[in-house]
């Protein structure tokens, strides 16, 4: 019998390496995707290029609209912000929050894991090199897996165990990307950049530009990513 996960995947380096982490797990993939009004849509494409290399047959993408609230410099016309230094990024909550990201695109993930009867859904989210996002932190992971067992038919009739897996979660994002290369992941299919131009490129100086470069370079591994400007390269 044919072990089921819901992953979601967001085009980044971490969800692709989670996904290519539940592949090697031997799980049957449903991989699931969220246009939700970001600016950087276009990681959208990169998600469908990871499905493909990685040859998942169900990759689904859900269209919900979180412009309607905004809050966010990803769901409004707030500026990016860039050239933030470690110290920075590591303070207080940025503007690239999206309120209650996580948590929407966890509930997703589990009202379909509950009509496909799988029980395991994997999420990207890392507590290291991370800009200060509460819905990362293991915490919320744990209070989440406590929530879809109570939440659920399935969990209530005991049918089934849900369980949240997030593997980098206390991983630098060095060995992330070590885990990735080791799972024959290609990172240049990924886009991790909140301001990529119109043609893919990254900016190469967003926060996750700047965790992205730090992070290849802690690795010692060759960053093949496209960057906008010659200033990001250096």
């Amino acid at each position: 019998m044919h072990k089921l996960a819901v992953v979601l995947l967001s085009g980044g380096l971490d969800s692709c390496t989670i996904l290519a982490i539940a592949k090697s797990e031997a799980f049957d993939i449903h991989a699931l995707s969220f246009r939700y009004g970001q600016r950087h849509e276009i990681e959208i494409d990169a998600a469908h290029r990871i499905a493909v290399a990685l040859d998942v047959k169900n990759h689904t993408t859900v269209d919900i609209d979180l412009r309607s609230f905004g809050g966010s410099a990803l769901t409004s016309d707030i500026d990016v912000p860039k050239g933030r230094s470690n110290e920075e990024i590591g303070s207080g909550i940025p503007v690239t929050y999206v309120p209650a990201r996580n948590t929407i695109f966890l509930s997703f993930a589990l009202a379909w894991a509950e009509v496909l009867a799988a029980q395991d859904i994997f999420i990207g989210v890392n507590a290291l090199d991370y800009s200060g996002y509460p819905d990362c932190r293991p915490e919320f992971i744990a209070s989440f897996e406590r929530l879809a067992n109570l939440a659920t038919k399935a969990g209530v009739e005991g049918i089934a165990q849900f369980r949240i897996h997030a593997p980098l979660i206390e991983m630098s994002k060095a060995q992330i990307i070590r885990t990735g290369i080791n799972l024959g992941v290609y990172y240049s299919l990924t886009l991790s950049c909140y301001d990529p131009s119109p043609s893919g490129e990254a900016c190469g100086e967003c926060d996750f530009c700047h965790l992205r470069k730090k992070g290849f370079a802690e690795a010692s591994i060759s960053d093949q990513t496209q960057y906008r400007t010659a200033r990001a390269l250096a």
